[in-house]
C-alpha cells in the first residue's frame, strides 16, 4: 500500500514538473512596445461597451479584445490618437468615451447629477419645514421650569457615578 502511494505521488510530481518544461512566456500583444503603449493610453480613455463601468484597456470581454485589435490596426495605419478617438465615436457614439464632450446632446450627462442633487436638497428642505410646522409647540408652566431647574442643580452638585461599570 505504501509503495502504491509513493508511486502515485512520484507520478504527480513528474507530471507537474513536466508541465513547466513546455510552458512558454506570454507573447506580447504588439511587436512594438511604443504601439502597445499608445494602445493602452487610448483605450484607458474609452469605456468597454459590454462592461460599461470598466475601461477598454482593463476589460477582458470579447468585444473589448476586438476593439483593441481595431485600435492596433489604426495605429499601424498611421492614424493619430484624435483620429482613432473620432473613428470610435463615429462608430459607437459619445458613450464610448469616459469623458464625453460638452455639447447639447450630452448636457444631460454633465448637468443631470447636479440637477438631481439640487432637487433632492430642495425636497429635503420642504419636507423638514412641513414636519416642523406639524409639531405642536407647548409652553412649559412655571412649575415645570422650577422642577427642571431643581433637577439641573442636583445634577451639578452630586458627583457623577457610572452605574454601568
Amino acid at each position: 500500500m505504501n509503495k502504491l502511494f509513493l508511486s502515485a505521488l512520484a507520478a504527480i510530481a513528474l507530471t507537474c514538473a513536466g508541465n513547466n518544461v513546455w510552458a512558454k512566456d506570454a507573447v506580447p500583444l504588439a511587436d512594438d512596445p511604443v504601439t502597445e503603449q499608445r494602445l493602452i493610453t487610448i483605450s484607458e480613455e474609452m469605456r468597454c461597451l459590454v462592461c460599461q463601468n470598466e475601461s477598454l484597456a482593463g476589460s477582458r470581454s470579447d468585444l473589448a479584445n476586438d476593439l483593441r485589435r481595431e485600435i492596433r490596426i489604426l495605429i499601424h495605419e498611421g492614424k493619430t490618437d484624435e483620429q482613432i478617438r473620432n473613428f470610435m465615436v463615429e462608430r459607437y457614439g459619445d458613450f464610448v468615451l469616459y469623458r464625453p464632450p460638452v455639447k447639447p446632446i450630452t448636457w444631460l450627462l454633465w448637468i443631470g447629477p447636479f440637477v438631481i442633487l439640487l432637487a433632492g436638497i430642495i425636497g429635503l428642505m420642504v419636507y423638514l419645514r412641513r414636519r416642523n410646522q406639524n409639531v405642536p409647540s407647548t409652553a412649559l408652566s412655571a412649575e415645570d421650569n422650577r422642577r427642571i431647574d431643581a433637577l439641573l442643580r442636583d445634577a451639578k452638585s452630586s458627583p457623577t457615578e457610572n452605574v454601568h461599570d
